[in-house]
């Protein structure tokens, strides 16, 4: 494994995000106040971006702080369920299937289930 590759997943994760939010990158960079090619390269895993960063893209792609850290690498996943949680909403947002409210309906359930328990 080389050292880019943990930063082209998380750059193809916010790329894939962002065009599921159906985003231009000139939009996300205006919502997150971050510069256009800045966030290109992060995209592109050139860069890896700092906490403070990846909070501003979170916000603006509606996901958890959390879920993108998690994509980071940031967090310190102490077990299955903290593993899984950020990979299942990961899923669910991927889904081509499903409709942006089906998403958002599936998401809030699921964390309605791990809340529950």
């Amino acid at each position: 494994m080389t050292n880019a590759e943990p930063w082209s997943a998380l750059g193809e994760f916010i790329r894939s995000q962002r065009q599921l939010a159906r985003l231009s990158l000139r939009q996300l960079a205006e919502l997150t106040s971050v510069s256009n090619p800045y966030l290109s390269q992060i995209e592109r895993g050139l860069y890896r971006p700092s906490a403070q960063v990846l909070k501003s893209i979170a916000e603006a792609l509606h996901l958890s702080a959390e879920t993108i850290y998690a994509e980071a690498g940031l967090l310190d996943q102490r077990g299955a369920e903290t593993a899984a949680s950020p990979r299942v909403e990961a899923a669910i947002r991927l889904d081509p299937e499903l409709s942006t409210e089906q998403k958002e309906a599936l998401i809030q359930v699921y964390r309605g289930f791990l809340r529950g328990r």
